[in-house]
């Protein structure tokens, strides 16, 4: 059975995702739910209290530096 590859005649430009909709920035705050989920982990007291933590330090930087 033939495994299917990628159409080498698009072009570059077709394949690229555009810069504009690599960001993480919604306008909204991001909450401690979103830097776990973001982070991929399981949301647990624990890695809830570690979202606190970092977003108190970092602000809502920390999502960036996750997920540029």
């Amino acid at each position: 059975m033939p495994m299917s590859q990628p159409d080498a005649s698009a072009s570059s430009e077709d394949r690229v995702t555009p810069d504009a909709l690599l960001h993480t920035r919604t306008g909204t705050d991001v909450s401690p739910e979103d830097l776990v989920l973001a982070a991929g982990k399981d949301i647990t007291p624990r890695s809830l209290e570690w979202a606190r933590r970092k977003l108190e330090t970092e602000g809502e930087a920390a999502m960036e530096k996750l997920l540029p």
